[in-house]
């Protein structure tokens, strides 16, 4: 694997990392389970698309078509991110709620369930911030990463 796709993973890993310990910053509630979840503060997609912009931005150059696939790529990840799966994240809310309000309906009426339907997943997309955190996470990350696998150069030894 060439070391775009390594740093890009790393950002992700570390974005995912990064959401518990805030999360318990946020709430006092340590979940682990959130390394394996979508949604959530810093997001792992922005991160990931970021970093390896950056990375390719650096290695390469700006006026690359490199950069230019991972840009417009990068752009359309953290837009998705934000956008249609924040709005589907949104739109299952509503629909677990529907499933209260039916309960409410039915528990009115006498009526059981012989099994309660199960509900979906909420955190699915993210809001702008956390699009934001992770684009500057990944950025930093694929800053870091340039740096340290940049050619030595014949002047290295000057700054040991």
């Amino acid at each position: 694997m060439n070391k775009g796709v390594y740093i890009a993973l790393i950002s992700i890993g570390l974005a995912q990392f990064f959401k518990i310990p805030l999360h318990f910053f946020k709430t006092k509630k340590w979940d682990n389970s959130l390394f394996f979840q979508t949604g959530g503060m810093p997001s792992s997609h922005s991160a990931g698309v970021s970093s390896l912009t950056t990375f390719v931005a650096l290695k390469r150059g700006l006026p690359t078509i490199d950069f230019a696939l991972s840009l417009i790529f990068g752009l359309i990840v953290m837009y998705d991110a934000q956008g249609i799966r924040r709005q589907t994240g949104e739109l299952t809310l509503k629909v677990n709620n529907l499933g209260d309000l039916v309960d409410k309906i039915n528990k009115d009426k006498n009526i059981q369930y012989t099994e309660k339907p199960k509900k979906l997943k909420q955190m699915l997309g993210h809001q702008p911030e956390e699009v934001f955190g992770g684009a500057i996470l990944g950025i930093i990350i694929g800053l870091i990463g340039h740096l340290l696998t940049k050619p030595k150069s014949k002047y290295h030894s000057f700054f040991k």
